[in-house]
């Protein structure tokens, strides 16, 4: 099939637009490419120092024959996707060995889990724990010592942050090794159900304590198709994983064996080798384009649209809003996985999953197909299923029907026309709405402004029975430049009770939703934020607002709006206590939103 006419358009609009930023950074990694081997330039201190711990693996360390790949984990125990890591090291040095290579922990990054602290102080952390994180492994790789990084990570922030340090160490090839999501649990419908009942009153702590520890019940991902699930989908899309790794459950032979093939894969594309795969060359303006179709394909998070912006410029590739809306504009939803749906991520898997689904976008011609892969050359080998045969993973072609089409369907079935996405614009700024979730009578609303500074106070506001009529819930303050732009995911129960009463309802942010937004319209990451003098802080209560993400209108019906003076806040409450005063520098010197908000690239 010929390329879709809207992604072959998108696609020579990023690269015109990146032009410039892309030819510096092929420079960049040229020069860096050009010292050859990394370890051949040390002296003989910094090698002695570098291999001291290395036991058995010194003499091909120094030999300086064999490739040395960097571990870069995000292991911790917190994060029950990142559990299953701790193990990991071992098993890719073992691996490693059968390959005729060295490995090596280069450093370990931070991980932070946005389901504890969701609500909380913490969040205002999250978002710039992706920078954090890139910074992190920049130092770890700046040892300079490997030829290839296996790269351990799974979460929100993690997956991006560490994106952005191997764009940045986009000389050597880099592997995307993942972990896989838990068994499936209670579903996540009942467990929705239960914490609206707990918003309203009706249900104690107890039972709604026994709900989440159902739901959240072992190592793995969640299962919903929230961030975490998202970034596995797009390290496919876009070539880091090997094809059909990302949803094998941990603990399994078939996920230790993956993991042993990454490890050897790495070792395989170094530049001693015949097969180099360095990652400027993966992450190309095409990749970036399959991802945001894939995105759109099965209505991931919103959080993306924050993230793939800041790890497209690592690698010299400029990313806007209206690529996302003219992508999803284009591109058939083919999932219904929760918060779309009622299945998990395990269900969608066993439907067919990213094996049908690559291959049916590829069939219709909405993914470049000729993309540079970790794997090989084409993105057609993500089309296929790996399979654990007398101890070695072998890969068939991957099915050419979905398995369950109530969970997935072919781009000539889908479940809507268009991706999961919409740009919302107008006299407070652009924003954007997930829309897979919400049903078409509630994607357009026109209603008074409730106006709030602290996600707190409408919480309040609802259980003291002051948000009963329609309304817009407006809550500003919350961008990267106030206070880190904190998920709002707690607001999602008090929303989805007015709503359910019969309300027309809609929340307006300069901060985040989540992964897991849901079925109340969200117009989200609005730019300019509050804190920069954004319009959304001219707005006042009782102003009219119309939300529509059918035509993509975000704007305030209220004469003389334009011409009104922004309201300022007091954010030193923002400023300190739980390492808040740590990340200053970053709220600081963060950029839109729209640009991705990282204060770093």
């Amino acid at each position: 099939m010929p390329l879709n006419d809207t992604v072959a358009r998108v696609t020579d609009r990023v690269i015109e637009r990146s032009k410039t930023s892309r030819t510096s950074y092929m420079d960049k990694i040229a020069r860096a490419q050009d010292a050859g081997v990394a370890r051949a330039h040390l002296t003989c201190g910094n090698q002695a120092h570098a291999y001291a711990a290395m036991g058995g693996d010194k003499g091909a360390l120094v030999a300086e024959s064999a490739p040395n790949l960097g571990i870069v984990t995000a292991y911790n125990d917190m994060l029950s996707a990142h559990q299953p890591f701790k193990d990991y090291p071992d098993r890719i040095k073992d691996a490693a060995r059968r390959a005729g290579a060295t490995a090596q922990v280069a450093g370990g990054v931070p991980a932070m889990c946005d389901g504890v602290t969701q609500g909380q102080t913490g969040m205002e952390l999250s978002l710039f724990s992706r920078d954090v994180i890139a910074l992190a492994a920049g130092v770890a790789l700046s040892h300079n010592t490997f030829d290839a990084a296996l790269y351990l990570g799974v979460c929100d922030k993690i997956v991006p942050g560490l994106i952005i340090a191997a764009a940045t160490f986009g000389h050597i090839p880099g592997v995307f090794v993942p972990a896989g999501p838990m068994v499936s649990g209670l579903p996540n419908d009942e467990k929705s159900k239960v914490r609206q009942e707990f918003a309203k009153g009706n249900i104690g702590r107890d039972e709604l304590m026994k709900a989440e520890m159902a739901s959240y019940h072992g190592p793995g991902t969640c299962t919903f198709y929230g961030t975490a699930n998202t970034n596995q989908m797009l390290m496919e899309f876009m070539g880091l994983h090997m094809p059909g790794t990302s949803f094998v459950n941990p603990g399994t032979p078939l996920r230790d064996a993956l993991t042993d093939e990454a490890a050897m894969r790495a070792a395989a594309i170094t530049a001693q080798g015949n097969d180099y795969r360095p990652v400027a060359d993966i992450l190309d303006e095409k990749a970036f384009v399959n991802g945001i179709v894939g995105l759109m394909a099965t209505g991931g998070s919103t959080n993306l649209v924050l993230h793939l912006p800041a790890m497209a410029r690592a690698a010299g590739v400029i990313l806007d809003v209206e690529d996302f809306n003219d992508l999803s504009g284009a591109t058939p939803l083919m999932a219904k996985v929760y918060p779309n749906g009622l299945a998990d991520v395990n269900h969608f898997h066993a439907a067919g999953g990213l094996a049908f689904m690559i291959g049916d976008l590829l069939d219709a011609g909405y993914l470049h197909a000729d993309t540079k892969t970790i794997a090989g050359d084409g993105l057609a080998l993500y089309a296929s299923e790996p399979k654990l045969k007398d101890g070695a993973v072998v890969r068939e072609d991957g099915p050419k029907a979905t398995l369950n089409d109530k969970i997935l369907r072919p781009v000539s079935d889908p479940f809507q026309p268009t991706g999961g996405l919409r740009e919302l614009k107008g006299n407070m700024g652009r924003a954007v709405m997930k829309i897979s979730a919400v049903a078409p009578e509630h994607r357009v609303i026109t209603a008074p402004a409730r106006v709030f500074h602290d996600q707190n106070a409408v919480k309040e506001a609802f259980k003291a029975g002051d948000l009963s009529e329609d309304c817009v819930v407006v809550v500003r303050f919350q961008g990267p430049k106030s206070n880190g732009m904190p998920e709002l995911h707690g607001l999602t129960p008090a929303l989805s009770v007015m709503q359910g009463r019969g309300q027309k309802v809609a929340l307006v942010t300069d901060g985040r939703m989540s992964g897991a937004s849901g079925k109340v319209p969200a117009a989200i990451h609005l730019a300019p934020e509050a804190a920069d003098g954004g319009d959304i802080a001219k707005l006042r209560d009782g102003d009219l607002v119309r939300v529509d993400a059918e035509s993509g209108v975000l704007e305030v019906l209220e004469a003389g709006f334009d011409a009104r003076t922004p309201v300022t806040a007091d954010l030193s409450d923002n400023s300190e206590g739980l390492g808040r005063e740590l990340f200053a520098t970053f709220r600081a010197n963060c950029g839109l939103s729209s640009d991705g908000a990282s204060p770093i690239v």
